[in-house]
């Protein structure tokens, strides 16, 4: 595999570039994941040659794509303050977070082919605090003590996939779609003996 010339730009010219290739490259093959190179560089307004300096092959952009996944993810758990609050709160915003990178966790969950790297070959560093989220909840009693961590898990990411997937085939508008997402996070993962 090529390497790219030098690092990613944090700020300036380079980074708004690469900004646009990855922007594209999630959309473009969101739509149709064998799109090649030079159809990802046209959506981002680039020439070929501009793409190829900033990822020489396809699997350059695969890695990259996957590092700023992990990356989003990581930085929405932070946003979250998952720490603060009871549990139930902190579920919360760590969905509402999350529901914002719909895009592009759609796109690696439906095409795993194109995960690479080590972000996405072993837990996260996201994992165990989701867990760790789910515990607290259930200790605190704002969480369902009923409900197994992993099953909660797996229900919490399934939720957030089944809202990414109403709001791009229906005609319902994004907030709606996630209100009703925060909803039924809500009552399924309450305490229904909380209060009582």
């Amino acid at each position: 595999m090529s390497q790219p010339s030098s690092a990613p730009a944090t700020s300036g010219p380079r980074a708004r570039t690469r900004r646009a290739i990855l922007d594209a490259a999630v959309s473009t093959l969101s739509k149709d994941v064998s799109a090649s190179l030079g159809e990802i560089a046209k959506v981002a307004g680039v020439g070929r040659t501009t793409m190829h300096r900033y990822f020489p092959e396809r699997s350059d952009l695969l890695i990259a794509l996957t590092a700023d996944a992990d990356e989003h993810v990581n930085a929405a758990y932070e946003r979250a303050r998952l720490a603060d609050g009871p549990a139930s709160a902190a579920l919360s915003r760590l969905c509402q977070e999350l529901f914002e990178l719909g895009e592009t966790l759609q796109l690696l969950f439906n095409n795993p082919q194109l995960l690479t790297g080590t972000p996405w070959e072993n837990d996260s560093e996201s994992d165990p605090e989701l867990v760790q989220l789910f515990e607290r909840g259930r200790a605190d009693g704002t969480l369902d003590p009923e409900l197994d961590v992993d099953w909660a898990q797996q229900v919490f990411w399934a939720l957030l996939y089944a809202a990414w997937m109403h709001a791009l085939d229906s005609c319902v508008p994004k907030h709606t779609v996630l209100n009703q997402c925060l909803r039924t996070l809500t009552k399924t993962f309450g305490n229904a003996d909380q209060g009582s």
